[in-house]
């Protein structure tokens, strides 16, 4: 696999890639509506702009802070690809965060200008708004991972035994999960256990949970207070805590677009060792000549990241990450 960002640096606490891809399929290549953004401990950048990769450089960007984030365009409202690059645009302007809180009110700022952006005088019908995930990490140096997640890209954590999702996906099922109407085995089964082109909250687009009649223009963070007592722990903005002997992946839709999602995400633990370049790598050499039974064809985005150890003074243990050069690519 080709890879262009390999200048990027992560400092010695974290080894990152990440890729973009339109789809697998060399007979159905459709416009890429993912892009992620991702900002390194330099303050070096890159970010999707026309389906191509573009570097920039985040002025007075704190050394050590890491920014990484994935976005999944909504095709089917139109303008899917130009609202995703819209918001990996807006992020370069955010200053670095180090509390959800305030991560969390930049990013709900950049979501009504881009409402405000998009908007057209002469249409009343906001389900025509362009709209796109975003499932976001802020790393600040020495400090835990901050998540801000909006839609149905997920974060998850890959240890040697289990795959598992840190994220709620804003879907119609967590909807009715939220007002007592669906139970956690239902849950699991409408969300992991199936796919289903359906969103109840975007970026830019706001969120349907009240209502899906209706889109409130605002986007609801999903927390203790609203979500049922199964996903009570995952909200979508907190921070997070991360293992060593972990792989965590930011990753769109793509991935697990098919039937029966499950038999193949339970094949990442062994796929998603060493390395993150060699993880990413495994991961999209698997699902291209090992694709999932009844895949629908969809754009691929995805960052792997490992977090070095901390030592026996709870400070970041930077040897133990793999020696491998650390390559961000696409």
């Amino acid at each position: 696999m080709t890879h262009i960002t390999d200048h990027l640096n992560f400092g010695p606490a974290l080894d990152v890639a990440a890729r973009s891809a339109a789809s697998i399929s060399k007979l159905q290549v459709p416009e890429n509506q993912d892009n992620l953004l991702i900002i390194d401990a330099d303050g070096a950048a890159v970010l999707l702009r026309d389906q191509q990769p573009h570097t920039t450089t985040v002025p007075a960007w704190p050394q050590g802070h890491v920014r990484l984030a994935v976005l999944d365009g909504m095709g089917g409202h139109g303008h899917g690809r130009e609202a995703a690059e819209a918001v990996a645009s807006g992020l370069l302007r955010i200053p670095a965060c180090v509390t959800p809180e305030e991560l969390g009110a930049y990013l709900d700022q950049l979501h009504h200008e881009l409402q405000t952006h998009f908007s057209r005088p002469d249409d009343h019908d906001t389900f025509r708004r362009p709209g796109t995930t975003l499932t976001l990490l802020e790393i600040p140096p020495g400090g835990a991972p901050l998540l801000f997640h909006a839609g149905d890209s997920r974060l998850y954590e890959i240890t040697p035994h289990a795959a598992t999702p840190l994220t709620v996906d804003h879907v119609p099922a967590t909807a009715f999960a939220m007002h007592g109407l669906l139970g956690e085995d239902e849950w699991r089964q409408q969300v992991h256990g199936e796919h289903r082109a359906q969103i109840s909250q975007a970026y830019i687009l706001g969120n349907a949970f009240a209502n899906p009649q209706t889109l409130d223009d605002s986007l609801l963070p999903l927390d203790a207070s609203n979500l049922p007592p199964f996903l009570r722990q995952l909200a979508d903005r907190r921070a997070v805590k991360v293992r060593a002997d972990a792989t965590y992946l930011l990753a769109t839709d793509g991935f697990w677009s098919c039937a029966r999602p499950q038999p193949w995400i339970a094949r990442w633990p062994q796929l998603l060792a060493g390395s993150a370049a060699k993880a990413l790598d495994a991961l999209f050499r698997d699902y291209a000549h090992n694709p999932p039974p009844q895949l629908h064809i969809d754009n691929l985005s995805a960052i792997v990241i490992r977090f070095a150890p901390p030592d026996s003074t709870g400070n970041i243990d930077e040897t133990a990450l793999p020696t491998a050069p650390i390559a961000s690519h696409f």
